[in-house]
């Protein structure tokens, strides 16, 4: 795989070095919103399973139940599998989130091999994991695996900051902005960083509908 990884800090610069450079509108946004963050996580299975546990909740319930899951052992794959319906709920996972935490550990999926193949077989094998959609895998390739080149076009807070940034008349769409980020490649996903940082700004400043 040659594909750029976000590493360091310096990666991230360079990849707002090339998208204001060739984009005012980059460049405007990133005069508000000054450097942007790094934001590497953990990859493996329990950075999925922390994602599924966090769907449809808020983020103080979802950073509640995983305190709890980490507090009785349940993050990693052999423990979902081990553990009982009654364990699983006792913690605060829904029957849905029960049925997809076992799903993603019987996946049985290579983490590791997972750093060494292309971004596009990483989002389809993960999103073969019922519970895991497109935005989700997207957002682990981005972050957990520190692709540069991928977008989350599904992203409601992208949408909107891509409204008020380039002026639009409504958010574009999942697919519309799938292929306005076709622009900011090689570095799509440092594209996604100024976006969400632009959106912080503008929410504060003048609120979003």
């Amino acid at each position: 795989m040659t594909e750029r990884i976000i590493q360091t800090h310096d990666d991230v610069a360079e990849g707002v070095a090339h998208l204001t450079a060739i984009c005012p509108r980059m460049a405007h946004a990133y005069a508000q919103t000054g450097p942007l963050p790094l934001r590497r996580k953990p990859d493996g299975f329990a950075e999925l399973l922390s994602a599924i546990v966090s769907q449809q909740v808020s983020t103080a319930s979802a950073a509640a139940i995983w305190g709890r899951m980490k507090t009785a052992a349940l993050t990693g794959p052999r423990k979902i599998k081990w553990a009982s319906d009654d364990d699983l709920r006792a913690v605060g996972l829904s029957r849905q989130k029960i049925r997809y935490a076992r799903a993603l550990s019987d996946a049985g999926i290579n983490f590791r091999a997972l750093r060494d193949v292309p971004t596009d077989d990483v989002i389809a094998t993960l999103t073969q994991v019922p519970g895991i959609g497109t935005w989700t895998a997207e957002i682990y390739a981005m972050f957990s695996l520190g692709r540069a080149d991928v977008f989350a076009p599904g992203d409601l807070a992208l949408q909107e900051a891509a409204r008020l940034l380039y002026d639009l008349p409504e958010r574009p769409r999942d697919r519309a902005l799938r292929v306005m980020a076709t622009a900011w490649s090689p570095w799509r996903s440092v594209a996604a960083r100024q976006l969400w940082a632009y959106y912080r700004v503008a929410k504060q400043r003048e609120g979003i509908r």
